[in-house]
């Protein structure tokens, strides 16, 4: 199957199971936010980190392809998504970025000590981290413009990632 459709031309596109909205649907654009979500941690993937990071990054991103898929698909059709066993962000991935606030806290002693300036450190991983924070928060902000309870802990997800995003870009800023 080719990348380019031409289906999308006429300003919509596909939601998954072939429901169609238009391209600016709450939908289409919190998708949009959480792919630049995803893209922005591939960065600081590149930008030499710790094998520790890299994997707590590539932990994040495997989750938000399932809650990509969650939020791109309509409300009448979650049934269908659980039916298929397609991926999807569950409690047990909110508890787990809540265990990487735990350990970034209590055993390495980073806490919140007043508002930092990203890149103040000069650490480029970092001031990636807080961009990748930045898009975070928009994603949670665009996912509240869907009208859908079945994505809270999508939203309890992307709520928390912004907080391990702030705490991981200042343990760079440490690091570094």
């Amino acid at each position: 199957m080719s990348i380019s459709t031409r289906r999308g031309d006429s300003g919509e596109t596909d939601l998954l199971f072939g429901k169609r909205v238009p391209k600016n649907h709450p939908r289409v654009a919190c998708c949009g936010a959480v792919d630049e979500l995803n893209a922005q941690l591939g960065v600081v993937r590149s930008a030499e980190v710790s094998d520790e990071l890299s994997d707590c990054i590539d932990g994040i991103q495997n989750r938000l392809v399932g809650l990509m898929g969650e939020v791109a698909t309509d409300s009448e059709d979650h049934q269908k998504y659980k039916e298929r066993a397609y991926q999807g962000i569950s409690q047990a991935d909110v508890e787990w970025l809540d265990s990487i606030v735990r350990e970034l806290e209590d055993e390495k002693g980073h806490r919140f000590r007043g508002w930092s300036r990203p890149g103040k450190a000069g650490a480029i991983a970092g001031a990636y981290l807080d961009v990748a924070r930045t898009v975070c928060r928009r994603s949670e902000l665009v996912s509240w413009e869907i009208e859908d309870d079945y994505l809270s802990v999508a939203r309890q997800f992307l709520n928390r990632l912004s907080d391990v995003l702030w705490l991981l870009a200042r343990v760079r800023d440490v690091e570094d």
